[in-house]
């Protein structure tokens, strides 16, 4: 998990510490927000097609392949912030999707099935802390750099070119990782995670598997889960100094690491029931989100206002900056939970990366989305973070659906699945969430 961490740093985690910086780092979020947009938008299709390259290249090369997109994104953004280049920020994003999707696709799928069961929740807070530092890590050195700019604008070029060095080691970190085979877990169990069927097997499997009813019914609580990450990006770089999104962007990593690894603490306290421990985060999650979502509002619509520019030095700088920090807490143990329901809906190792592959599509909708409609000013200042809003309200219900049944022996969908009772997503010792053959009979 290391490793996979450190390749999470270097590809979606310095990604990650770029546009923690505020849009990219820019003095205005409509460019980067647009690319950002083409990003997620390729990156749909080439998640849901993983599967299919898999199957000829395996799971590490397929990280491989993932990693490779990110520093030409990173190159873009530097040309840019230097030289006023604008299309390499567009070519870069496209390069950046094509790879991703598959990264993302890849590493999830890894991040679920190498672990023991027991170890998973504590093993995604882990592997997610990479992606946070690459946060914290941007955050450090842009505050470094820009620690006496208290006034609006772009953040140092010098930024980029460390980032530009770590993304492009990207590729020589994943080539480290074992592959499936090799992996020695304490439960002494074999990695089986592989891809034998033809590329047209795959493609309706996948799309089988994102139509059946469970999957269908936390899409929405994906987007209110995504949809964030562009907002409160966008709202960083509209309202705060270049140091205090510096600020914003290292703070707000730490705080996210401390509560995803609580997160995945508690989603492995195999002492409290599965079923408490789902029940226990979800419900958590929705009311904290919902509070954070609030605050936003009500901020934002005073910001759209008075349009301020808020350094830390200033009345009232706490009250707005601490909707940024809280939403970045928001955004990691909504991710962190995400990898939790869809490891209680796969039922073989091949449903893993399918999965998978479907959770991070369906974010990069979600995303391209955001960030396409934060690239337009009237939803960058606020319109945004309504919508975000109404999103969390409407996805709670469906969520509830398929949360209720995690660990339960009552499952909803038992007819339609014709899957084993014991699923290996979960201890044998838990209810699995999987479907009982028992029911069909």
């Amino acid at each position: 998990m290391t490793i996979l961490g450190f390749c999470n740093l270097a590809a979606p985690g310095i990604w990650g510490a770029m546009n923690s910086l505020g849009a990219g780092g820019s003095q205005s979020p409509q460019l980067v927000n647009a690319a950002n947009a083409l990003t997620f938008g390729l990156m749909v299709v080439s998640c849901y097609f993983s599967s299919v390259l898999i199957r000829f290249i395996g799971i590490k090369g397929a990280l491989v392949f993932g990693t490779i997109g990110y520093a030409p994104y990173a190159a873009g953004l530097y040309t840019n912030n230097r030289f006023g280049v604008t299309w390499l920020v567009v070519l870069g994003s496209a390069l950046c999707g094509i790879s991703a999707g598959v990264f993302w696709a890849a590493e999830a799928a890894i991040a679920i099935a190498y672990p023991e069961p027991w170890n998973r929740g504590k093993s995604l807070g882990y592997w997610l802390t990479f992606r946070v530092l690459g946060q914290i890590i941007g955050g450090a050195v842009n505050l470094s750099l820009n620690i006496d700019r208290k006034g609006a604008g772009k953040v140092s070029y010098t930024v980029y070119i460390v980032f530009i060095a770590i993304q492009a080691a990207g590729a020589l970190v994943a080539l480290l990782l074992n592959r499936p085979q090799h992996v020695q877990r304490q439960d002494g169990k074999k990695v089986q995670l592989s891809i034998v069927e033809n590329p047209w097997f795959e493609i309706k499997a996948t799309a089988k598997a994102f139509i059946r009813p469970h999957f269908l019914l936390i899409l929405l609580w994906i987007g209110q889960a995504v949809f964030s990450e562009a907002v409160y990006f966008t709202y960083l770089s509209l309202w705060f100094s270049v140091r205090a999104r510096a600020l914003g962007s290292f703070l707000g990593g730490v705080v996210a690491i401390i509560i995803g690894n609580l997160t995945g603490w508690w989603l492995d306290r195999t002492k409290i029931s599965l079923k408490t421990r789902a029940r226990y985060a979800f419900w958590f999650i929705v009311i904290t989100q919902g509070a954070w979502w609030l605050w936003a509002t009500v901020v934002s619509t005073r910001y759209r206002r008075t349009l301020p520019t808020y350094d830390w030095t200033d009345p009232g700088f706490g009250s707005g900056f601490g909707v940024y920090v809280f939403l970045t807490f928001g955004f990691q143990i909504n991710y962190l939970f995400l990898y939790f329901v869809v490891t209680h809906l796969a039922q073989d190792q091949g449903e893993v990366i399918r999965y998978a592959a479907l959770l991070r599509g369906t974010e990069s909708a979600w995303q391209a989305v955001s960030y396409g409609l934060t690239s337009l000013t009237v939803f960058a200042q606020a319109g945004a973070i309504y919508m975000n809003f109404i999103l969390w309200g409407i996805a709670i219900f469906p969520a509830w659906l398929v949360v209720r049944h995690i660990g339960s022996k009552d499952r909803q969908w038992d007819r339609e699945s014709n899957g084993s009772n014991e699923s290996p997503s979960v201890l044998a010792t838990e209810e699995a969430y999987a479907p009982s053959k028992a029911h069909d009979t």
